[in-house]
């Protein structure tokens, strides 16, 4: 049959250093696909396995059914479920790769560093695919030496959350806890905090470590990695003194063990949520937790902002997902055909509109939908609709921190240079090191590693 989608579950374990095991070793730098050209003309026909996208809502099915319609004669499959970094090494490093991937972007450079995706500039070129558009920082993600390895799609991005009730009988506002004056929010969050000796009725503020490192690292002025992906910056006296301040945020509650524990029990995806609940005063949290409470508390008392960086202005540590080709697809023409539609604005425009006829559907509001690509963001966000406050102030908070986006750079280091990252931060949490031992270890660990990566691209092994 013509233009169908299979899909075929498969048990897939994400492995985030799944990169570091020596023994799926596939190689460094390009291969002969580097310099394939791709006939946007040309009749595509076969099988097209993708595997870490299980196009499972109305705006994947949507683009989908484009897709399907822009190359009838191919017969796609999907493999459900999140990318298992190992599975793929595996197939690349035994010949029998899928034909296209679905990862995080952040996974995009050692990928390529490994040889386990083809760079894309022969797809780029004959598809046409206008890479001006997408945002700066998701495009550096997924570009390695010069080289582009990805498509761009979807942008994650924080705002400032916070339950207006809390903040108003503590005599506060949004504008003390969206970062912008770190003493301040530490007294707020000591204002709404509840409980004492590690027994909460209320957290104050949750400074959402350790995910959000780099976020407070730069509302302090601080790249933890340089632009060029060589060298690490973990142990700067900005990381360290942002990393002392959020550890301190729990440390005020009765420590990160205590918080985590309350934080874990509340009903997240529910209509008993932390806000709802009275349970949180405030916290950053990506963007697309407004629907969830859109959806399940619309009557919450909410507060919305973009985080803040130390003078003010808005920031946003952006994440996301991309396309890319593993070394070896058997049908690499219809991969890079797949992707250039799946992030068209056609597709964006036929992904908006199923969005917005369900919101609509339901009673909500369409709050937007942030692509990667700054020309379907703009195209979206004239057809959001009002949901009245908060949620108005929600979607243009979420547009003003999308303009206002960072990512760490790609390089051929990215599991080993978060794994010592995090290491370090929990190391923290749990008492077993002080910030600037454990950054300064941590520091040393990464260093290595981007030399290490960096050295084997350059040496072509």
């Amino acid at each position: 049959m013509h233009g169908r989608v299979e899909r075929r579950v498969v048990a897939l374990t994400l492995s985030a250093l799944a990169l570091t095991t020596a023994g799926c070793a596939v190689g460094t730098g390009g291969t002969d696909d580097s310099d394939a050209q791709y006939d946007s003309t040309a009749d595509l026909s076969g099988e097209l396995s993708v595997m870490g996208f299980s196009g499972v809502d109305e705006v994947a099915t949507a683009r989908m059914e484009l897709a399907e319609e822009a190359m009838p004669e191919v017969s796609v499959t999907l493999a459900e479920g999140d990318l298992d970094l190992q599975q793929l090494l595996s197939a690349v490093a035994t010949g029998e790769p899928p034909d296209l991937v679905y990862a995080n972007r952040d996974q995009i450079g050692s990928l390529a560093a490994r040889g386990a995706v083809i760079p894309l500039a022969g797809c780029i070129e004959g598809e046409g695919i206008p890479t001006e558009d997408f945002v700066e920082p998701a495009l550096a993600q997924v570009t390695l030496g010069g080289e582009v390895y990805g498509i761009p799609e979807f942008n994650a991005v924080q705002l400032t959350m916070a339950n207006a009730d809390l903040l108003g009988a503590a005599g506060l506002t949004i504008d003390d806890v969206n970062g912008s004056d770190w003493e301040a929010m530490s007294a707020a969050s000591e204002a709404m905090t509840v409980g004492d000796g590690g027994s909460l009725s209320v957290i104050g503020v949750d400074s959402k470590l350790p995910e959000f490192l780099p976020l407070w690292a730069k509302a302090n002025g601080v790249e933890l990695i340089s632009e060029d992906g060589r060298t690490a910056n973990l142990d700067d006296p900005g990381v360290v003194e942002a990393l002392e301040w959020a550890v301190s945020i729990y440390d005020d509650q009765g420590g990160f063990s205590a918080v985590k524990a309350y934080r874990d029990s509340a009903d997240f995806f529910g209509e008993g949520n932390q806000f709802a609940a009275g349970l949180l005063g405030a916290m950053p949290m990506e963007q697309w937790y407004v629907n969830v409470l859109n959806d399940v508390s619309p009557d919450a008392p909410l507060a919305f902002d973009t985080v803040r960086d130390r003078s003010g202005a808005p920031v946003a540590y952006a994440s996301g997902s991309a396309w890319a080709i593993p070394s070896g697809s058997d049908n690499a023409e219809a991969a890079c055909r797949f992707a250039r539609v799946m992030t068209s604005l056609d597709a964006w425009q036929a992904a908006a509109e199923a969005r917005l006829a369900a919101r609509e559907a339901d009673g909500k509001p369409f709050t937007g939908i942030l692509t990667g690509n700054t020309e379907a963001d703009a195209m979206i966000q004239g057809m959001t609709t009002s949901g009245g406050e908060p949620w108005d102030t929600a979607v243009a908070a979420m547009y003003e921190a999308n303009d206002n986006t960072f990512s760490l750079p790609a390089n051929p280091a990215d599991a080993e240079f978060k794994a010592a990252m995090f290491d370090a931060v929990n190391a923290v949490l749990n008492g077993q090191s002080d910030p600037e031992t454990a950054l300064t270890q941590a520091q040393q660990a990464a260093q290595e590693a981007l030399d290490a990566g960096w050295a084997d691209i350059e040496s072509g092994e």
